[in-house]
């Protein structure tokens, strides 16, 4: 009994899903969860039923629905559980169960969340968990690339990305990416300068217009000075004044070499 209408709800929430209506399949899938425990093939018992196979197959494929659920609603929190349980079918059941269509994309959209928060160690211990053929997947090589550009700062290239034509759920954790990568050049626009021609910040924070730019600015406490330039915090509590002179902040470009030279001669003694 408990099958059979783990079966219907399963339908409804898929339904509920493709209609873009959440709260109805966030209902589903709040029933669907009292169901999914009354069937004891599900992990963590594994029970040997008559159904066990069947029984295992819904239990994943519910699982793979709530993690779609989770992303629609922007609940990084929420997909990173359903994941997790996840996980356990993909791992524990693949002596008994044929492989899923979903798993490779999921597993795409999983690293992409761990790229958005910036977990790139668990990023890492993820990926090298996937068998090398999974691996050369388009689904897992994406978020691979943009690791690799976000590590070499080529944040136009991430923007890029989260441009193109990419699928709906990816385009939700792909916009998120570009918030992030955002932030990052925010973060380091801000140590690096104390003020930008408004241009210059807008081509390097990567907007598409000075609007945006100026919204940006504002949520960030950054003002705009009269005469065009974004002036970051410590600008703008200095109410704006001008950058130090060249002699101030002129960097000790001989010392700097004359010690590289030293260090490369000691290195070179001790080997």
């Amino acid at each position: 009994m408990a099958f059979q209408e783990a079966t219907k709800l399963l339908q409804t929430l898929k339904t509920a899903l493709g209609k873009g209506d959440l709260n109805g399949a966030d209902a589903a899938l709040s029933q669907l969860k009292l169901k999914l425990i009354q069937l004891p093939a599900l992990p963590p018992t594994f029970e040997k039923t008559a159904n066990a196979q069947q029984e295992l197959l819904l239990g994943r494929e519910v699982l793979e629905q709530a993690v779609l659920l989770a992303l629609r609603k922007a609940d990084e929190a929420g997909m990173e559980r359903a994941f997790a349980q996840l996980r356990t079918y993909y791992n524990d059941t693949r002596p008994v169960l044929p492989p899923s269509s979903s798993e490779l994309p999921l597993q795409g959209l999983d690293l992409l969340r761990l790229l958005v928060q910036n977990r790139i160690a668990e990023f890492h211990t993820q990926l090298e968990l996937l068998a090398p053929e999974a691996q050369q997947d388009p689904a897992i090589k994406q978020p691979v690339q943009l690791e690799q550009w976000l590590m070499e700062g080529a944040y136009n290239k991430v923007l890029a990305a989260s441009r193109a034509g990419a699928s709906e759920v990816q385009g939700v954790l792909l916009a998120q990416l570009a918030t992030t990568v955002r932030d990052e050049a925010a973060s380091c626009a801000e140590k690096a300068y104390e003020r930008l021609r408004l241009a210059d910040a807008q081509r390097l924070l990567l907007f598409d217009s000075e609007a945006a730019l100026r919204s940006y600015a504002e949520e960030h406490g950054w003002s705009v000075s009269a005469d065009g330039y974004l002036c970051f915090k410590q600008a703008a509590a200095e109410g704006g004044a001008a950058a130090p002179t060249t002699a101030s902040r002129a960097i000790p470009s001989l010392e700097l070499i004359n010690n590289a030279l030293v260090y490369a001669k000691e290195l070179e003694r001790i080997v």
